[in-house]
């Protein structure tokens, strides 16, 4: 039986049979419970309250990540174990490095400008009035509303370079030709990665308004003493805000700027849906997506797989601790 299949089917079976271990092990201390001491009953309860997600959790996480790391020490059709072979074949490999400066890229500029974007789309949107800054917020926000894929098409068609004859309907093409320039295939042009940074700003697109709406909800969060204080010993608007509101909203700038952090390692719908890793624009995500699904090397694709969550992994953390953080300070 091919590997794939068995291990779907097993992980159905692992599923119907965790489910119905769980209704068992329930109705069992729904008759047990009454046995233990009344100090213990509450525990009991709570730790019967918890079960359910810790038995998702590990069928649906644990277990699968347990199988990918095995499988990635293991040959392309997961029988043979093959040791470190698959992670020294990437690291050695100039196109898998490609790979990873591109999300290097991706991790270095995304984050920043969309929370550069954000505070400042924060900040203009609490300056008007309570009407305008409801249409302001909203028509910034309106991109969250759409899927990856869909934002794709959108921006694949602003991006478009159609050939001769054909309507012109590429806006960036006709602006570059109404300024005198030579339109082109914006996807196409790897030189200086110009093609990635147009894919990066897809997500700037999507993701500046979930930034504006939480880093507009810390600003306001602001206690107005500090801000009158501030301005009392002769401190300017930009004075104000960079060293009085900033420093305050310091712990959500840090939660957005994780998010869109963890958002962007993962990056695979637009690279996929505009230029299916062609032209040196390939990441991580899709990487895995290619060596597994399309070309079934399941070993190598455990492999790089194993990587991302290596490299997401400290992320997690970071987003962790700055949510605990944050909820100290109220």
């Amino acid at each position: 039986m091919d590997p794939l299949l068995s291990d779907v089917l097993f992980g159905i079976f692992a599923v119907i049979l965790g489910t119905a271990a769980t209704l068992g092990l329930y109705w069992l201390l729904d008759r047990l419970v009454h046995l233990f001491p009344a100090k213990l009953q509450d525990r009991i309860k709570s730790l019967g309250f918890l079960l359910p997600a810790a038995t998702l959790l590990i069928l649906v996480l644990v277990l699968p990540l347990i199988n990918t790391v095995v499988w990635s020490f293991m040959d392309d059709k997961v029988k043979t174990f093959v040791g470190f072979d698959n992670y020294i074949a990437l690291f050695t490999s100039p196109d898998f490095l490609n790979i990873l400066f591109n999300n290097l890229l991706w991790v270095l500029i995304v984050p920043a400008v969309t929370v550069a974007l954000g505070i400042m789309f924060a900040n203009l949107g609490n300056q008007v009035g309570p009407t305008r800054e409801k249409i302001f917020k909203s028509l910034i926000f309106m991109p969250m509303t759409i899927s990856f894929v869909s934002a794709s098409t959108i921006w694949g068609y602003l991006y478009v370079n159609p050939a001769a004859g054909r309507p012109k309907i590429g806006l960036l093409s006709a602006l570059v030709e109404f300024f005198g320039g030579t339109p082109l295939n914006w996807m196409q042009i790897d030189t200086g990665r110009l093609n990635t940074f147009l894919l990066m700003a897809v997500i700037v697109w999507l993701q500046v308004g979930y930034s504006m709406v939480i880093i507009s909800a810390g600003i306001k969060a602001v206690p107005e003493e500090t801000i009158e204080a501030a301005r009392i010993d002769g401190a300017n608007g930009l004075q104000v805000f960079f060293r009085i509101i900033v420093p305050q909203i310091s712990a959500t700038i840090m939660s957005v700027f994780v998010t869109v952090l963890i958002l962007v390692m993962k990056v695979f719908d637009i690279v996929l849906a505009m230029t299916g890793g062609n032209f040196n624009t390939n990441v991580l995500a899709f990487e895995y997506y290619k060596q597994f699904f399309v070309d079934s090397n399941l070993g190598p694709a455990s492999a790089v797989v194993t990587i991302l969550l290596i490299l997401i992994a400290p992320l997690m953390w970071l987003q962790i601790r700055t949510v605990r953080h944050q909820e100290s300070l109220r």
